[in-house]
């Protein structure tokens, strides 16, 4: 026999399943893991576009100069001297 007359005749003929054929566990796992991985990646996607489409929203309204006493913004170059 040929090496293409082996590989045709362990095919199962398209549309016809074996009666018996259910997942096995490794395959249930594996189905389940990409599954959650494409619900990670949803959203992270969602999280990116709306990082996107309103970058100041998650910024905190406070700045690093408001918690130095008695120094106006910008004079930290002579606090530190």
């Amino acid at each position: 026999m040929m090496e293409g007359e082996i590989f045709a005749a362990t095919l199962v003929p398209p549309g016809s399943m074996p009666p018996d054929s259910s997942m096995t566990l490794e395959q249930k796992t594996t189905f389940v893991f990409v599954i959650l991985l494409f619900v990670f990646l949803g959203i992270l996607i969602v999280r990116c576009f709306r990082i996107l489409l309103d970058p100041y929203r998650s910024m905190p309204t406070s700045t690093w100069a408001d918690g130095l006493d008695g120094l106006e913004k910008g004079q930290f170059d002579y606090a530190l001297a």
